[in-house]
């Protein structure tokens, strides 16, 4: 479909950058009523968001739906619903986030459902795919996507360099599958893909095991 390059320019079908060009016009344009992405980052938006949420489009099973949590200026789960076609729920409790989102949806030709409501009010359908990036630590994290997750769904989190930590503080609660993939776009970068998520039995909390 397309393959991210950690440097230089991202290979694409010329349709979909035609898609992402219009999502990125969007964005600059809003970007000056509201803080969708740092101003510094603007020159920096392919590289620093858009490549960055592309990598996890290529993870996401033909025909999976999603819930993407946090979604803000797009990022990841527009960015991927605009690479994939797939159907996502984009779930961004700031309306004039919100409002953003839909209007770069309709510009991209993206199939999305905006819910501008707080993730934990949130009632949906199981989805197979729970996505993120930089919203919040991972014990939050697994804690709003475990309701959402379909039986066999799994979660896809773009992390930092304190990932090792995180992961250390939900052993005490969550067990999971881990994989681990190393960032393209970001050298401190981690992609996390988490599955067979369960929350720890009291029982096990108490004897350790």
């Amino acid at each position: 479909m397309f393959h991210v390059k950690r440097e230089g320019p991202i290979d694409m079908p010329e349709a979909l950058r035609h898609r992402l060009d219009r999502f990125a016009a969007i964005l600059t344009r809003w970007n000056a009523r509201i803080n969708l992405v740092s101003p510094r980052d603007l020159p920096h938006l392919w590289d620093r968001h858009i490549a960055d949420s592309l990598q996890l489009a290529a993870l996401v099973p033909p025909g999976a739906r999603l819930a993407d949590l946090g979604s803000g200026g797009g990022f990841p789960g527009l960015i991927i619903a605009i690479a994939t076609n797939a159907d996502v729920t984009l779930i961004e409790s700031d309306q004039r986030k919100a409002a953003f989102l839909r209007e770069a949806a309709r510009a991209a030709g993206a199939r999305v459902t905006v819910l501008a409501r707080r993730i934990e009010d949130i009632d949906i359908p199981p989805v197979q795919v729970v996505t993120a990036r930089a919203l919040a630590a991972l014990p939050q994290l697994l804690e709003w996507s475990s309701r959402l997750l379909a039986p066999n769904g799994f979660c896809l989190f773009l992390k930092g360099r304190n990932v090792d930590d995180e992961l250390t503080s939900t052993a005490a609660d969550w067990h999971m599958a881990v994989s681990r993939l190393p960032s393209r776009t970001n050298a401190d970068g981690t992609i996390l893909k988490l599955g067979e998520i369960t929350r720890v039995r009291h029982s096990e909390r108490a004897t350790g095991s």
